[in-house]
């Protein structure tokens, strides 16, 4: 989710064409769905849509699908997010084996950092002033603890060891923590390996290990399992393995089927996640992953003029694909306060879907905010400085 794109390079690297990966809005689309499956979650956890309205109209399958998949959209973003680094890298090095590590480790510093100060500088204040739903609840959960954990990336670790789940401005971090380890060795292991095959074999290994992560996780805790390192490594794995076979391959005449089976493979463990389960148990959230795969495949055609323009009547969703970062990170605080006026004024249950949608437009507004009074000012200062620092550096080595 912390992989919007600046168009800020690295000097002495080619720059990214107009058509590139990162400006498809096909892929900000994906990553919009994506986005919104998340929000919508969050919304149906505290006002239920099955019993109002909407269930006299939709069947609750549907309903189902529409709005308890926050979890599995967050694997669609760990897809998304190998994939996008993964191109970003070869745009600006050619080579993974090629890869400045200082200059990478900078970018996703001064991508990842100002707004994960400012969220948890937030968040540790609401705590100390008792604010409802910010407060830590259980004993073995200490904001101390929290605050150390999320800084040094592995809240989610945090919340496995305590078998408990955090405040959920604090839990988004959980995500986080998995991206963020995962590039940290992503570069390392570039630079070791070398060999392009022996990189695609880890990879794969790693990829399809999902299932078995999963399952093994579970033996630890219930909250481990949702939380755990490996299986999130794994659909990073497999975004990055995507992007290293689109280099290689042009799938015209597979578009349109690539397209298919994504589409299929995604709306099955939406909506039918419960037949899906029977046939692969922990495998569906493979079929996911591999799903989101072939969708990215599809997108990514540099070759194709247009693909920068979105389809007919989804600006406003690939408009969220690109505040996906900043949306994670601070729906809830509109979130809350909606559930709270929704309570308070005691308006009817059925009609509680009407109070989505109004709640959607704040959560973009407030990281629209964010975004152009942080996180773009704070990246664009921070690439300058930190890139040129590691330049010189180098230069004076």
């Amino acid at each position: 989710m912390d992989d919007t794109p600046n168009s800020t390079l690295v000097p002495g690297t080619r720059a990214t064409t107009a058509t590139g990966v990162h400006r498809n809005a096909r892929i900000d689309l994906l990553r919009g769905v994506s986005i919104l499956l998340v929000v919508l979650d969050h919304l149906a956890q505290r006002i239920t849509p099955v019993q109002g309205v909407l269930g006299t109209f939709l069947p609750a399958r549907v309903i189902d699908g529409l709005f308890t998949h926050g979890y599995e959209a967050v694997f669609i973003f760990f897809v998304i997010s190998g994939f996008l680094i993964t191109s970003m890298s070869l745009d600006r090095w050619q080579r993974l084996e090629q890869i400045n590590l200082k200059a990478f480790y900078a970018l996703r510093f001064a991508r990842i950092v100002p707004c994960l100060l400012v969220l948890v500088a937030v968040l540790s204040l609401l705590d100390l002033l008792g604010v409802k739903d910010y407060v830590m609840e259980h004993d073995n959960q200490t904001l101390p603890g929290a605050l150390t954990a999320a800084l040094g990336l592995y809240l989610n670790w945090y919340e496995g060891h305590t078998g408990h789940y955090l405040p959920a401005g604090w839990d988004v971090l959980w995500s986080l923590s998995i991206e963020e380890v995962f590039y940290i060795g992503f570069p390392l292991v570039c630079l070791v390996l070398r060999r392009q095959w022996l990189l695609t074999a880890f990879l794969v290994l790693l990829a399809l290990s999902l299932p078995w992560t999963r399952a093994a996780a579970l033996a630890t805790s219930e909250v481990w399992r949702e939380k755990a390192y490996l299986p999130g490594m794994a659909a990073i794995a497999t975004g990055v393995l995507t992007a290293l076979l689109a280099t290689r391959i042009r799938p015209k005449r597979w578009t349109q089927v690539l397209i298919l089976i994504g589409l299929l493979g995604i709306g099955a463990v939406l909506f039918a996640d419960d037949i899906l389960w029977r046939a692969f148990h922990e495998g569906l959230l493979l079929v996911l992953t591999l799903s989101t795969a072939c969708l990215l495949l599809a997108f990514h055609r540099p070759e194709r003029s247009g693909s920068d323009k979105p389809l007919p009547g989804t600006a406003w969703v690939c408009a969220f694909g690109r505040l996906s970062y900043e949306l994670y990170l601070t729906h809830v605080f509109v979130v809350f306060p909606v559930v709270e006026i929704f309570r308070a004024t005691g308006a009817s249950g059925r009609f509680g879907i009407l109070w989505y949608p109004p709640a959607v437009a704040l959560c973009w507004v407030l990281a629209t905010l964010v975004d152009k009074t942080l996180s773009t000012p704070c990246n664009r200062a921070l690439r300058k400085r930190l890139i040129r620092l590691s330049l010189s550096r180098a230069e004076a080595a």
